[in-house]
């Protein structure tokens, strides 16, 4: 419910908290109404906010709009176009109610004066500023759009992360087309983090709106305020001018990619030193002026919005004439880059130098764990280097598919033989013959595998290489695994005697689990299958790669 004592122009609707009496309330001044919004833009910021505000509000009807007819489809499905936990039961709670997906964009906005822009605004790749300027096309197309299609004046919102003055762009195309309506234009930038964005949107720690410093300006933000106070409090709404609301956003990334660009350089020290990145991250975790939040070292940062955002800051500081900022800035995402290709390196160094026709099991492939979105994952640099030098990649990720992961090497220009890029169901089949396991994304299921069965199906010596330092480096030293960690050094396996008892061990354990017999004298095909480079057996030897991948390495 709205804070209490709160001074709201929608109070003479209200009848009780969250319910609006009458079916077209508009706003007294600006004459907009207050009971729709339309949302353009059905993708991973529009779908889970606009959700959310209709759960919440349930007295405004909540109309996503897109182009794309198989998006909204999906929308309209119980297979959503994303994932993300808890998205879907508040859709299906919603949906036909007062949440509604359509590709009827000119009715949606006819229909609402509430209009937000949630459109996507990806890193030029040609012309001026390619590889760091934003993409602003599609916010220019929502100007255009909404002007064409405008029947009063509306209130159009900002979700988009967008560089600063790009409101001022927006409103220099809605004047030019608006004809006798006026338009009023806030930014509300998206802080979200994939994976735990249901429970941001239902308990955000602040919601930012930036609003033009005028009387009909300050009233437009208002009416953002009110819909947002139907479940969050007055004092986490914070109110700015347009330009530092456009800032904030990119700042904020800018400021959690650099601890994570920072502790990942520590890292790098720590695998030289012997030191253990995880220990410095919580000594120095503990001092509240820095705090243990994104000190996690890892294989490096992904996401559509970190490696985006701060480009976009580096290019502004540049057209601003501020070349020392510019520099500081970018080498934040420099940093990222080389851990990405350090960590390969360390991949290819530790498997003799060279991975040509080598199985390697990648165990996830999404930026992050609980969700399923490849973009800028550090899987694509990891992959397509492995790639390049031959590998066999074997992939198995919960979330992810291979069309979209393909669609994410083709954005990057990377050219990717996909006979050697096979999509797994299973990590048992992505791990069985394999060289080497990867961990490239930090998927809780990943800490639960039996790492002792995983090992009688490899090859021998057998690796493990942690991009997200999640399991216990240890246990798998003592099953026989050599252990390569993010932030630690090489570990190599425990002793020969312990390797064999706990290889034997994790043997019995699986075929008593299949009610089966261990292998036997009398079970030559069995033997073979469980051979490893055992000091302690009489036909021990080193599994070499079966024919097929032993040719010449393929050009990519």
């Amino acid at each position: 419910a709205p804070a209490a004592g709160r001074a709201s122009h929608l109070s003479q609707f209200r009848r009780g908290p969250g319910q609006i009496v009458s079916p077209m309330a508009t706003h007294p001044t600006l004459g907009t109404r207050l009971n729709s919004i339309c949302c353009i833009g059905a993708g991973y910021v529009g779908g889970p906010t606009c959700a959310t505000i209709a759960l919440k509000c349930p007295h405004i009807k909540v109309t996503i709009v897109d182009m794309n007819e198989a998006r909204i489809a999906a929308w309209n499905s119980d297979d959503l176009p994303i994932y993300e936990p808890g998205l879907l039961e508040v859709v299906k709670q919603c949906r036909g109610k007062n949440l509604f997906f359509s590709t009827d964009v000119a009715k949606a906005i006819q229909d609402s004066d509430i209009i937000f822009a949630s459109v996507n605004t990806p890193t030029k790749v040609r012309g001026i500023g390619a590889g760091r300027a934003a993409d602003l096309r599609f916010i220019e197309s929502v100007g255009r759009t909404v002007s064409q299609h405008a029947n009063r004046g509306k209130i159009i919102i900002e979700k988009s992360t967008v560089p600063v003055k790009t409101a001022q762009a927006l409103s220099r195309v809605l004047a030019a087309n608006q004809g006798q309506h006026q338009f009023w234009i806030l930014s509300n930038p998206e802080f979200l983090a994939e994976g735990t964005a249901m429970a941001d949107l239902a308990d955000p720690d602040r919601v930012l709106i930036g609003g033009a410093t005028t009387p009909e300006g300050s009233a437009a933000a208002q009416v953002l305020v009110d819909i947002y106070a139907n479940w969050v409090s007055r004092e986490r709404i914070l109110t700015t001018n347009l330009w530092s609301s456009e800032l904030s956003k990119l700042v904020a990334n800018a400021m959690l990619a650099q601890r994570v660009s920072s502790i990942n350089s520590i890292s790098l020290l720590c695998e030289k030193t012997g030191a253990d990145v995880s220990e410095v991250s919580r000594a120095i975790g503990r001092d509240t002026r820095i705090g243990p939040k994104f000190l996690n070292a890892s294989v490096g940062f992904g996401g559509s919005c970190f490696q985006k955002d701060i480009l976009n800051l580096v290019y502004i500081c540049e057209s601003e004439g501020l070349p020392e900022v510019a520099k500081y800035w970018q080498q934040v995402v420099d940093m990222n880059e080389h851990q990405k290709i350090s960590f390969t390196g360390r991949i290819i160094n530790s498997l003799f130098n060279t991975v040509t026709g080598k199985k390697i099991a990648i165990l996830g492939f999404a930026f992050k764990k609980d969700t399923g979105d490849v973009r800028e994952t550090p899987a694509i640099t990891v992959c397509n280097m492995l790639l390049q030098d031959g590998a066999q990649l074997h992939v198995y990720d919960p979330k992810v598919n291979k069309q979209d992961a393909m669609a994410e090497f083709k954005y990057h220009d990377m050219v990717v033989d996909e006979n050697r890029l096979v999509w797994c169901s299973s990590p048992r089949s992505a791990v069985d013959g394999a060289h080497a396991i990867v961990v490239l994304t930090e998927w809780d299921e990943f800490k639960t595998y039996n790492y002792a069965e995983f090992y009688t199906m490899m090859m021998k010596p057998a690796f493990l290489f942690d991009g997200r330092s999640i399991l216990d480096r240890a246990a798998l030293r003592r099953i026989g695994f050599e252990v390569h960690c993010i932030g630690h050094a090489s570990e190599v396996p425990a002793s020969a005697f312990e390797a064999a008892a706990a290889t034997r061990a994790a043997i019995g354990k699986t075929a008593r689990r299949r009610g089966q017999a261990p292998a036997g004298n009398g079970d030559a095909a069995a033997r073979a299958r469980a051979r490893v480079h055992d000091p302690l057996g009489a036909d021990a030897r080193w599994r070499l790669p079966p024919p097929a991948l032993a040719g010449a390495r393929d050009a990519t």
